[in-house]
């Protein structure tokens, strides 16, 4: 509301002009009189506007209001307002569609996703933001991407020519209405350059009043909120001119406001001028920036710090100074000094250096100075970042793999020159002569630190875009480079230098799958005669390579942590290329697995790596039970991700900090480096499928079943939650519907489940040798489905042929009697096989589901009482010595709960819940099912299911000579 109103119109000054007489009002009188207006006030104020104006006012007020949200950085408010002006947009699709996109709110969306993008390229500023903000600035940003594709050539065009498309709008706006609201167009009148702080000047405040004066001729015109923005626009003259109104009366304060309209025209010219001398300075420097670009000599320079860019070479040395080595190795002394002081540019450093190398090789003054200089050279890039988390920009990773190749050239050509870190500065010889020349400095540390920033370079890189791919490239290169170096140490370096750049050889070969070597091993050759000269040309296998370069290790290196890595990448790439005894025996031989939980994590890591390519190996070997036993630890931990180096699990910040965190990425293994999960959990599962699904079909009702996978049984009994079971479509559902399938003894169902099309093109089609593990993987399920069914439904036969099984499973005949004699032999199955018949007639020994539960329910009952007994004697204390502590800590009763000797179990003397000499429940000389001296699942002397002198029909689960649960004598339940 305009302050006119509030200092009341003229009739009201008019009618109030005895001001001497002071009467008392009522609060908010003042108020209504000065809402009340003339007649002829009303006529000019009331203006009937169309739907375009308002529409258009209502855009550019919420344009106003992402304006402001921009200036002071309030991302929240940016993105709550952007949606705002989207339906409001939306609301004006007719007029939009009759007139078009109107330029300021095009000139909006180009300058809010200019202030974006350097919003989000600004690091600093962003970890300074809160986290509303930051969450806004992100979300803000795909939405304005996303909304902008709807207006690219608009926005192209605007940003081709801002000035035009800004003098186009004005036009529009005087074409449209004469009393538009100069505050709208002031406020799109500010450029995203301004948001952006791309130049120093921003739009003045007179540019304000520019449009009003040729948008209308005289000022009564304009609306009540230009004459707002004037009044807030001006200096503190007004200002002041504004409280003296409130002190002198309303007559005084509305001379005041026509005063001060009368100097209006003076300022508005002033303003004008100064407007058109800003236009012209800003058109002159985009004509200058257009013409000349970046290397623009006129107008004006950018400048870095305050300090203007230098752009002639700094002198090296004065004029007519004779340069020598000795001046030379002065010169590079004092540019080292330098170095790693607060305010060195160290990019100016590195041309320094290099400027230095260029003369002491245009002066010849000879190897040593060259190779000392070089040495510098490569120091100094790898200090370019101080920051040990930040990686290597990719120039100056090309010129540090240039500088070292440059130094092996002339190491190799200077085969006497000597190069030791324990060679002492002054007793270097760098200078020409007779003598050798002896530099210190260690090329060997060199190569390890560039080694390093090569895999901080691929942890860094977006593993799914092609900057990787070109990254990884530069591998070749680094192992040139390390091939170059290690025949030069063979001939020079020390034992434990030849160890180390074995070491680091050996971390770039034991991950990679030699695909010629296999190829060779099937007897595959190669299809042109370019692929054949290509394979002649590559050299030896990588595993003559690994064990040339490992056993050296072994024999030579004095340190435990070089031997040890170069084990696990030894039986790494063993397990790699299916060679399984060789990798088991290493593993086992080096007895790494007592003490690796003292190695540093690195190596841990590589540990956890190795056992889980040694789980796969014997999985693709047809070992299952192995497979099952190296993937336990990693898979059970639910932590398998993190344990592998392959990424971090979200953690509170009590957990791990943010040092800690940051510690942990760098121990990240490359992308290129990862083990499958999905692969790898797939593998385990399967495994434990094989294992686990028989023996719960043997187990059925031991209430002492243990549990051989955790993460397995965890997956049924997901399974089973499913409150509406559909067709399998991850790969824990194919694997859970195999095991149900399995169950049944259903191998054909099971064998559908686990390999299927999905299913291959997610795991089984990884393995290099495919079709051979699919057949693998058949066998062994048509074998344990064998199993299960003799297990679950030996009860309903009385003898079954083995011809029978043959054909049900479709295994051969000699199979199906290996397997049947196994099960025998363990005791895992009641039967005998009649040879003649080739049949399997099966014992009736099993317990019935009766006996099955009474005898769950006589174990649950007895650990319930012991429990109970406990808990009260804490309670109670020993009451009547009837309960004692025996030296053990436990309670036992002394007639009933007293533990016998070597017999195992609890058994009591005079009979109790396992009956003594008299049998009872299980009944000791007389046999039972578990029988007294002789213990264990067959009772007595007479061994078998049937104990006790009377075994056989006698015997069974009736213990002793007293039949059924019940002894007659002393024995109770």
């Amino acid at each position: 509301m305009s302050r006119f109103f509030a200092t009341g119109s003229d009739s009201e000054s008019e009618e109030s002009s005895s001001a001497d007489e002071i009467t008392p009002k009522a609060p908010g009188t003042t108020l209504k009189q000065s809402l009340l207006l003339s007649d002829d006030e009303e006529d000019t104020k009331r203006v009937v506007r169309s739907a375009k104006d308002k529409r258009f006012e209502e855009l550019t007020n919420l344009i106003k209001t992402i304006r402001n949200a921009m200036k002071i950085r309030d991302m929240a408010k940016c993105l709550e307002e952007f949606e705002q002006l989207c339906r409001a947009f939306l609301k004006s699709k007719n007029i939009v569609d009759k007139e078009g996109v109107p330029p300021f709110y095009i000139r909006l969306l180009a300058d809010l996703e200019d202030y974006l993008n350097q919003l989000w390229e600004d690091k600093e500023g962003k970890k300074k933001m809160n986290k509303n903000n930051a969450k806004a600035l992100s979300t803000l940003r795909q939405k304005i991407r996303k909304y902008n594709r709807d207006y690219e050539t608009q926005i192209t065009a605007y940003k081709e020519n801002p000035q035009e498309s800004a003098d186009e709008e004005e036009e529009k706006g005087q074409d449209d209405s004469g009393s538009s609201s100069d505050s709208d167009e002031d406020d799109d009148g500010v450029s995203a350059k301004s948001f952006l702080k791309k130049k120093p000047e921003a739009t003045p405040e007179a540019s304000k009043f520019l449009k009003s004066a040729k948008g209308s001729g005289d000022e009564s015109s304009s609306s009540d909120d230009d004459e707002d923005d004037e009044d807030w626009g001006s200096d503190t003259v007004d200002t002041g001119s504004d409280s003296s109104d409130d002190a002198e009366g309303k007559s005084a304060s509305l001379a005041m406001v026509f005063l001060k309209k009368a100097h209006g025209p003076e300022k508005t010219t002033e303003k004008v001028g100064k407007k058109k001398k800003l236009k012209k300075k800003e058109k002159l420097e985009e004509e200058a920036e257009e013409e000349g670009g970046e290397e623009v000599e006129g107008g004006w320079e950018k400048v870095k710090g305050g300090v203007p860019l230098v752009k002639e070479k700094p002198k090296m040395f004065a004029k007519g100074t004779e340069i020598n080595t000795t001046v030379v190795v002065k010169k590079l002394h004092e540019i080292l000094q330098a170095r790693g002081k607060k305010g060195t540019d160290r990019t100016g450093q590195i041309e320094l250096l290099h400027a230095l190398a260029s003369i002491s090789a245009e002066h010849n003054l000879g190897e040593g100075v060259l190779v000392k200089i070089k040495f510098n050279i490569i120091a100094s890039l790898y200090d370019y970042n101080p920051n040990m988390a930040t990686f290597m920009k990719p120039e100056m990773w090309k010129k540090c793999l240039e500088c070292i190749d440059e130094l092996l050239d002339v190491l190799y050509d200077n085969s006497d020159m000597f190069i030791g870190e324990n060679i002492a500065e002054d007793s270097e010889n760098l200078a020409i002569s007779d003598q050798p020349f002896r530099v210190r400095g260690c090329i060997l540390t060199l190569v390890e630190r560039m080694d390093e920033e090569f895999t901080k370079i691929m942890q860094n890189t977006d593993p799914h875009s092609q900057e990787y791919v070109d990254n990884l490239k530069d591998e070749g290169h680094v192992c040139g480079i390390m091939d170059r170096l290690l025949n030069y140490l063979e001939s020079r370096g020390t034992t434990e230098e030849i160890c180390r750049i074995y070491l680091r050889r050996i971390m770039h070969t034991y991950y990679k799958f030699d695909y010629k070597t296999h190829r060779r091993s099937l007897g595959i050759q190669a299809e042109t005669k370019s692929q054949q000269d290509q394979e002649e040309s590559e050299g030896e296998d990588s595993a003559v390579i690994m064990d040339r370069l490992c056993k050296f290790i072994y024999a030579k290196d004095r340190t435990d942590r070089i031997r040890t890595c170069a084990i696990l990448c030894h039986i790494y790439h063993h397990a790699l290329h299916s060679r399984w005894y060789q990798a088991r025996d290493l593993m086992l031989m080096s007895h790494l697995q007592d003490n690796i939980q003292h190695a540093d994590p690195p190596v841990q890591i590589l540990y956890n790596r190795t056992m889980v390519q040694l789980g796969i190996c014997a999985f693709r070997q047809g070992m299952i039970k192995d497979a099952h036993n190296a993937l336990l630890d990693i898979q059970s931990s639910g932590r398998a991700k993190e344990l592998l180096g392959q990424g971090l699990l979200m953690r509170n910040m009590q957990e791990r900090n943010a040092e800690q965190e940051k510690i942990e990425k760098r121990r990240q293994v490359p992308f290129h480096m990862h083990i499958n999960l999905e692969l790898l959990e797939c593998v385990y599962l399967v495994s434990a499928m094989l294992l686990e699904i028989p023996y719960m079909a043997a187990h059925e009702f031991d209430a002492r079943r243990r549990m051989i996978s955790k993460q397995f049984h965890h997956q049924l009994r997901v399974g089973e939650r499913q409150p509406l079971l559909g067709p399998p479509e991850s790969m824990r559902e194919h694997v859970v519907a195999a095991s149900k399938a399995m169950k049944m003894g259903d191998w054909r169902t099971c064998h559908s489940f686990i390999i299927n099309e999905k299913m291959n093109s997610k795991v089984w089609d990884l393995f290099p040798e495919t079709q051979r593990v699919r057949e693998m993987l058949v066998r062994k399920i048509q074998e344990e489905s064998l199993r299960t069914y003799l297990f679950t439904y030996s009860s309903v036969y009385d003898s079954i042929s083995m011809a029978t099984l043959s054909d049900m499973f479709e295994l051969e005949i000699a199979t199906v009697h290996s397997i049947i004699s196994k099960m025998i032999i363990n005791e895992e199955l009641m039967a005998s096989l009649d040879q003649p018949t080739q049949t399997v007639v099966m014992h009736r020994t099993e317990p019935t589901s009766l006996q099955n539960m009474a005898l769950q329910l006589a174990e649950k009952l007895g650990s319930l009482v012991e429990n109970n007994e406990r808990v009260f004697d804490l309670k109670q204390g020993v009451y009547g010595g009837y309960f004692n502590r025996d030296q053990k800590g436990g309670y036992q009763q002394k007639q009933s709960y007293q533990r016998d000797g070597g017999k195992g179990g609890y058994q009591s003397k005079q009979g109790g819940y396992q009956g003594g000499y008299q049998g009872g429940y299980q009944g000791g000389y007389q046999g039972g099912y578990q029988g007294g001296y002789q213990g264990g699942y067959q009772g007595g002397y007479q061994g078998g299911y049937q104990g006790g002198y009377q075994g056989g029909y006698q015997g069974g689960y009736q213990g002793g000579y007293q039949r059924g649960y019940r002894n007659q004598n002393q024995g109770n339940y």
